[in-house]
């Protein structure tokens, strides 16, 4: 059966209005999740293209959340370079302080964009939890990325089964905001100044 034939047999048995809707039904699922991916993937792209620009660049930052003094993070001084890139991959070391041990890792492929962290010790060897993260989730824009755990964090951090990160560009405030939540509750952001940059 043909689409028109499908269109003149629906018509029999539904109203005008009733058999309008029932169409704009149809259309939506089958439009829409293909308009929702594309557009997805082109916030992906424009993300990722968003921070290779600040390839070379250093920028400081403070912990935001939580306040909490025995946080490891919290009073100490945070910096990320954007140290390389390439058409895939970006990597973002982290200073916490003097501790140097952190990066970011964003990864760009067919599958879409993959955030990793990865952890060392002062002599390059892996930390025993090292290259957890996620792999964006649909709705981000060249402005805003969302990470959510994948399986190998689930196995190497159990609790972290529920963590999505989100890497944000808020250029109002000439400000780079790194959040995590888990269980959708806020767990850490921490937020670096666009207008520090150092060479």
């Amino acid at each position: 059966m043909d689409g028109l034939n499908f269109l003149q047999l629906m018509s029999r048995y539904f109203p005008s209005h009733s058999f309008a809707v029932c169409v704009v039904a149809l259309v939506a699922n089958l439009v829409l999740p293909s308009v929702v991916y594309a557009g997805s993937e082109d916030g992906q792209k424009q993300f990722f293209e968003a921070v290779s620009k600040l390839c070379g660049r250093s920028f400081e930052g403070t912990t935001e959340f939580p306040q909490n003094a025995d946080h490891p993070m919290v009073g100490r001084k945070l910096v990320i370079s954007i140290a390389s890139c390439s058409e895939s991959e970006i990597r973002i070391p982290l200073q916490v302080g003097e501790d140097k041990s952190r990066t970011w890792i964003l990864t760009r492929s067919d599958k879409g964009l993959l955030l990793k962290h990865d952890h060392r010790h002062p002599d390059g060897t892996p930390d025993q939890q090292t290259n957890y993260g996620g792999w964006a989730i649909a709705g981000g824009s060249a402005k805003s990325q969302r990470f959510a755990a994948d399986e190998e964090t689930a196995k190497l951090i159990p609790e972290a089964t529920t963590n999505v990160w989100t890497l944000e560009f808020d250029p109002e405030n000439q400000q780079f905001i790194y959040a995590l939540e888990r269980n959708k509750a806020p767990r850490f952001k921490a937020v670096f100044s666009l207008e520090a940059l150092k060479n």
